[in-house]
């Protein structure tokens, strides 16, 4: 254990409640609209109103959660701009993230990142739907938090949240293979030390998990929809 995990303070019960909410979101088992009704998550978490209005707030803030006077809090509902504008904030700061870790990488961090991606593939392999949507997320934020910068981390880590409510919206039938296969690639460019390829994989895998994204739907046909 590192001198700053024996020191760091101790998570509060606020802290906990907004922690479980969001890995729920993460690892999609909460839905985009779903109402989250106070009394019912004290109920679960057996705290105060009060403690789940703070973390509610605090998930708000994040823009996690939507919260609407007289209707509560439902888990938040981006729009198609938004999911443009989150990808593009990722990849300007992965790219520079990348170029930067091609440098600096050690052998040590990339066995780690070996060890990563065969947790990856043994999700793949089991069929853990949210195990492996909580691994294919964490690669990104193990990237940055090689980089010895938590502010970085805490930045991507809030961003692979919302990118993840958007894939629940409008995720396709965007293969959690492909980018295993596409996460593989980046570390044997790391591992080569060549950072060009590196970012130039980085582009083509965010690229393809956003064009996977159906942030066009077609518009369907009442006719057909109805008399199927």
């Amino acid at each position: 254990m590192s001198a700053k995990s024996k020191t760091a303070a101790p998570v509060s019960a606020t802290d906990k409640i907004a922690a479980s909410i969001t890995q729920a979101i993460v690892e999609r088992r909460l839905m985009p609209g779903t109402k989250l009704a106070e009394q019912k998550l004290a109920d679960i978490y057996k705290v105060s109103r009060t403690l789940v209005r703070q973390a509610l707030n605090q998930l708000s803030r994040d823009r996690l959660v939507t919260l609407t006077p007289a209707r509560g809090a439902f888990v938040a509902e981006p729009s198609v701009e938004e999911a443009h504008q989150v990808f593009e904030v990722r990849t300007m700061l992965e790219t520079a993230m990348l170029t930067r870790l091609a440098k600096t990488i050690t052998n040590e961090q990339l066995a780690q990142l070996r060890r990563h991606l065969k947790d990856e593939a043994e999700a793949l392999k089991i069929t853990d739907v949210p195990g492996r949507t909580r691994l294919l997320a964490d690669f990104h934020v193990i990237l940055a938090q090689m980089q010895g910068n938590e502010v970085l981390a805490q930045l991507l880590t809030d961003l692979l949240s919302r990118s993840s409510l958007i894939s629940l919206m409008y995720q396709s039938s965007h293969s959690a293979a492909e980018s295993h296969a596409e996460h593989s690639a980046i570390v044997d460019a790391l591992a080569a030390r060549d950072g060009k390829a590196a970012v130039k994989l980085l582009g083509s895998h965010l690229g393809n998990v956003e064009s996977n994204l159906r942030l066009k739907p077609r518009v369907q046909d009442l006719s057909e929809v109805l008399t199927r």
